[in-house]
């Protein structure tokens, strides 16, 4: 968290991480809807969510809990995404609400993540939140919990 608000990367430190495997084929067409915010110049850095993500965390949450969307250095392509629930909404903090369900972002994870959509995803081996479609992304792994910036 606090190494998120203190990440500064030059350009050529950003083009020197390599991705260990970009992801071979793009995701299918998924509903999509857009989330509304809670500060004015919410068309500007949109977070948007899937159906299947408010209806995840409209399970999962209690009370004034929501979900937490960070980006951190790390990774194999350099950022990785960090999904944690949470109680506390900082002075930074951007808040998307849509059906009831809430996702908060800081305003600098916000930078990395603004335009993209985030789903909840259940498969055979894993169920998880992911975010995907980032626009700020240019590439990531197979995993889909890390990918370098477009530069």
């Amino acid at each position: 968290m606090a190494a998120v608000r203190g990440l500064c990367l030059t350009a050529a430190a950003l083009r020197a991480v390599t991705p260990c495997r970009l992801l071979a084929a793009s995701r299918g067409p998924r509903a999509l809807r857009e989330l509304s915010s809670s500060s004015p110049e919410a068309g500007e850095g949109q977070i948007h969510l899937t159906d299947s993500c408010v209806q995840r965390l409209l399970e999962i949450t209690e009370g004034s809990e929501f979900l937490r969307l960070e980006v951190e250095g790390g990774g194999c392509s350099g950022f990785q995404y960090k999904f944690s629930l949470d109680t506390v909404i900082n002075p930074d903090d951007r808040v998307f609400e849509q059906g009831g369900a809430r996702v908060v972002v800081d305003s600098d994870s916000l930078a990395f993540v603004k335009g993209a959509h985030v789903d909840f995803s259940q498969e055979l081996i894993r169920s998880s939140f992911q975010v995907l479609n980032n626009p700020q992304a240019q590439q990531g792994c197979s995993c889909g919990s890390s990918f370098s910036v477009k530069l």
